[in-house]
């Protein structure tokens, strides 16, 4: 996700972040590192090329200057596309180090998940983010791991 440009609300103390889908979402000041404060202010904040317009710098008066990901944000602001991925992510994770424990062949992964080969590698591979989670859970199933969902009220702040 690529970051359309970045505001600095500085009565609110929080970055004010736009995706290029137009979505806007806060940070805090308090969040970022080096954090800045009354005795150090922010003197310039820009959406960052160098990192692929991915995330933004600051740079505070004392010349420190830190760097935010759109990530740190969108798991700050509980964004549940991005809570989505990071699930499907955690279990591709954890699908890939049963593998390596299992004793068991891709190919023999693949038949007992009645799948190609290809298709397992596409599994594996935590950039792809468009895989089944029924897939996944299968997957982990076979390789002997348990996969529990809690799904919990949240706390009213």
């Amino acid at each position: 996700m690529k970051i359309r440009c970045i505001t600095l609300n500085n009565r609110r103390n929080e970055f004010e972040v736009v995706t290029r889908s137009g979505v806007t979402h806060n940070f805090p000041y308090a969040k970022a590192d080096p954090r800045p404060g009354p005795e150090d202010r922010i003197k310039e904040a820009f959406v960052d090329r160098e990192l692929g317009n991915e995330a933004f710098t600051y740079v505070l008066e004392s010349g420190k200057e830190g760097s935010v990901h759109i990530e740190q944000v969108l798991e700050y602001n509980e964004d549940p596309n991005y809570l989505a991925e990071l699930l499907t992510y955690k279990l591709t994770v954890e699908a890939q180090r049963g593998i390596e424990n299992s004793g068991l062949s891709r190919r023999q992964i693949a038949k007992r998940l009645q799948t190609s080969l290809p298709q397992l590698y596409r599994l594996l591979d935590p950039a792809n983010t468009s895989k089944s989670m029924n897939q996944l859970v299968t997957l982990l199933h076979i390789l002997n791991r348990d996969v529990d969902l809690v799904v919990k009220k949240k706390n009213a702040a």
